[in-house]
């Protein structure tokens, strides 16, 4: 009796599984490692752009707080030069606006701006270094640079005289210019600050590998949105910021800056002539008169059609000149805007 109780035990034992068990443990396998695969699909597909919204945020989140520490300190004073965007100028290079491909039909690419603030900056190699420094922001459009297309800032220290030998100057050796005390025309003395968007100089730095489009305008005291940097209504004989009256920015309640950021890996997949078509189809602010449409003149207005236009491109493929682009690099750009309200600094 014990020993068959010990053989179907032994029997017990011994017994495997049946080959449609084993069959049925693998479809479930299979569906199990399918299952969690579509869900490390989704959570890739909703963490990629995530990863890329992020990227141009840190870099626009830099850009702008730079800007602002930079305009901060700026110098409002109406003795001492800016160089901005004004009516004078505005069918070529000049006065702060940038050129573009499109100036038939009013677009004129990205702006500079320059300007004199209280912050360190490169000085050169003498003494009597000032605390005031000749800040610019540019977009490079010499399309044989490196930093094509991206955001450069200029930083250079100045003496106390606002003399260095290492710039250009005219033929009088013994020019001076004290900046402090004289309105001296930065476009005069500081070529590179000034219709400089494709001079080499070695003060200028890339601050914003990423952004390749740059715009501004002022909102004034009346309440206005423009791109003329003082109230028409109450200066209509004035031309720039110099003449007939010198009046600086005493118009001016506040800057608003606009740039378009895009990631590093979607940015690879553009070519960089395509990615100048793309910054095209981004409208200024507004235009000189009588030329193109006249642009935006709300608060917003601007920033809604460059979201438009990458919208267009995202989803038809190309620009509005059909230059192709892979929408999945267009999708990453994001537009960013911050006022810079001079009352406050």
């Amino acid at each position: 009796m014990k020993k068959q109780f010990s053989t179907v035990a032994a029997q017990a034992t011994l017994r495997a599984f049946t080959l449609v068990e084993m069959l049925i443990s693998i479809v479930m396998l299979v569906l199990l490692i399918l299952m969690v695969t579509q869900v490390v699909n989704t959570a890739a597909t909703v963490v990629r752009p995530a990863n890329k919204h992020i990227d141009t945020d840190t870099q626009a989140r830099a850009i702008l707080d730079r800007i602002a520490m930079d305009i901060g300190r700026m110098l409002k004073r109406t003795d001492v030069g800016y160089y901005i965007k004004q009516p004078i100028k505005y069918n070529n290079h000049g006065n702060g606006h940038g050129y573009g491909k499109k100036l038939q039909t009013g677009q004129q690419g990205s702006d500079q701006i320059s300007f004199f603030t209280q912050v360190p900056g490169y000085y050169p190699s003498t003494s009597g270094n000032s605390p005031l420094s000749l800040v610019s922001y540019r977009i490079n459009e010499d399309s044989n640079s490196v930093s094509y297309l991206k955001l450069e800032r200029m930083g250079k220290g100045l003496l106390w005289n606002g003399f260095d030998n290492n710039n250009k100057q005219p033929s009088n050796s013994s020019f001076n210019s004290p900046i402090v005390f004289l309105p001296l025309l930065i476009s005069d003395r500081w070529p590179a600050a000034a219709d400089g968007t494709t001079e080499t100089n070695a003060d200028y730095e890339v601050i914003g590998p990423q952004v390749f489009r740059f715009e501004y305008y002022y909102l004034l005291k009346n309440g206005k949105a423009t791109d003329v940097p003082w109230d028409k209504d109450a200066r209509p004989s004035q031309q720039t910021i110099f003449a007939p009256t010198s009046i600086g920015l005493v118009d001016v309640q506040a800057i608003a800056v606009a740039i378009a950021v895009i990631d590093p890996a979607s940015r690879s997949l553009i070519p960089a002539a395509s990615l100048f078509e793309v910054a095209d189809d981004m409208d200024d602010f507004t235009t000189a008169p009588g030329r193109g449409n006249g642009g935006a003149k709300r608060i917003g207005d601007m920033e809604i059609q460059w979201n438009e236009a990458v919208q267009s491109i995202v989803s038809t493929g190309h620009t509005s000149d059909n230059t192709p682009v892979l929408p999945a690099a267009a999708s990453a750009i994001r537009i960013y805007n911050r006022y810079y309200d001079l009352r406050t600094f």
